[in-house]
């Protein structure tokens, strides 16, 4: 194997890397069996990756010119004029090749790769007599027949310029659908990677530090990691991902500077989703829930064979907790505002209090106080005086009432303070309300 012949195989595996041998193959074949057109990806160099011959072959004008060894470099040299003009621009390029026929090229830029998706073989106008003498100058040189090629090239297809450009645009979609597998692989290599360092500087400034006194050392780090595991199932429980996502990554360093061994590494990490599914719990989720999360987790860690991936899925593992937590916690919150809203409206006539209502939705007075105000927009009180004066604008329009009978059966037991609350709030007394009313 040459150099050029290394360096593109270099190419292609880099490329499969990212994306996926399977998903390039059926993405160029799904093109080529739509259209009816053949296309190819073709490294910077109009080297010839990935071919779809197994789903749709050449013409037979390319096959012909390509059968000459000089006439396959000056493809390969169209290819490579076409790449880097498409890589230029950043969209799709349409071109004539050496020989004569109408192809176009949508760029694939991956990091340091440069690449195109090249397809056509096709003509935009009827083959005129001048444009056979051309193509017959263009193969001069090249050892093949003439006439032959000639008479091929009368029989290509021919597009019009709507179809061509609907064409290198849908080329171009298929392309961003491959830089997008891609870059997203790459992303995921660059987020490991910089976990990977940060975690890695940490070990070594760990690993200095403890030289003096091992032992010693040993023994605080072992007590320090049960504080931070007793932290993190704190954070964890009150909902607060920040500072569980920063004691879970020092825990992760204290785990990785002691143990070396893959199998020890899991053992210790499922440790940590025990304790956090345990604390998830104690916050209010679901146990049923939770006890299939880690089920689910369990299997996912016996697959993972890198101390670097095992790091970025224990970061998932937290974030799928806390986000379920939430989810629970605001669903929960709503129930709660519900239950209490229904008990002031059925106890209203009642000397209520925060704390009578708090008892009866099982929470503390301060949280139910809290979550009732940042869902309904008012205190419990405002809420209950609301109650209130509604029910007492219907007692005042029934003649049997007066406005001192209202007043208790409302709830009030001050009728002087009901005029007051009544006005405030619907811009009347209750003595006139009850006029307009009747």
């Amino acid at each position: 194997m040459n150099q050029g012949d290394f360096n593109q195989e270099k190419r292609l595996q880099w490329l499969e890397q990212l994306v996926g041998r399977n998903l390039l193959d059926k993405m160029l074949c799904s093109f080529s069996k739509s259209t009816g057109l053949k296309a190819i990806l073709v490294d910077n160099k109009g080297n010839t990756l990935i071919s779809t011959d197994h789903a749709i072959n050449d013409c037979k004008f390319c096959e012909m010119i390509r059968s000459d060894s000089n006439g396959a470099k000056k493809c390969q040299r169209s290819y490579a004029r076409a790449c880097t003009e498409a890589a230029k621009y950043g969209e799709p390029y349409i071109f004539r090749c050496h020989a004569g026929l109408i192809m176009w090229a949508a760029p694939i830029l991956l990091d340091q790769y440069v690449g195109s998706i090249i397809c056509g073989q096709v003509l935009m106008w009827e083959p005129e007599d001048y444009f056979l003498e051309e193509i017959e100058e263009m193969v001069k040189g090249l050892n093949i027949d003439v006439s032959a090629v000639k008479w091929s090239a009368a029989q290509l297809e021919i597009m019009s310029s709507d179809k061509v450009q609907a064409a290198a645009d849908l080329l171009f979609i298929v392309a961003n659908q491959i830089m997008q597998s891609g870059m997203t692989v790459l992303e995921q290599r660059r987020e490991i990677m910089a976990q990977q360092a940060r975690l890695a500087e940490e070990i070594q400034a760990r690993k200095r530090a403890e030289i003096a006194m091992y032992k010693i050392e040993s023994r605080t780090i072992s007590s320090h990691s049960l504080d931070k595991e007793q932290e993190l199932k704190s954070a964890v429980r009150n909902g607060e991902k920040l500072a569980a996502e920063q004691l879970l990554e020092k825990l992760l360093v204290d785990i990785l500077a002691k143990n070396s061994h893959m199998d020890t590494l899991k053992t210790r990490v499922m440790e940590l989703v025990v304790i956090i599914s345990r604390a998830a719990v104690d916050g209010g989720a679901d146990l049923t829930e939770v006890l299939q999360l880690n089920s689910m987790f369990y299997q996912e860690l016996l697959e993972i064979t890198l101390p670097d991936e095992l790091c970025l899925w224990s970061g998932t593992m937290l974030e799928t907790f806390m986000n379920y937590l939430d989810t629970n916690k605001n669903q929960k919150n709503q129930q709660a505002i519900q239950k209490a809203a229904e008990y002031i409206r059925n106890n209203y006539r009642n000397k209520l209090t925060i704390d009578e209502i708090a008892q009866a939705v099982y929470l503390s007075p301060c949280y139910v106080s809290r979550i009732f105000k940042q869902g309904l927009g008012c205190t419990l009180m405002e809420y209950l005086t609301q109650v209130r004066v509604e029910q007492a604008k219907i007692m005042l329009k029934n003649p049997k009432y007066n406005v001192m009978q209202v007043a208790e059966e409302s709830g009030f037991e001050d009728p002087g303070y009901f005029t007051r609350v009544f006005k405030k709030l619907e811009g009347v007394t209750p003595s006139r309300f009850k006029q307009y009313a009747l």
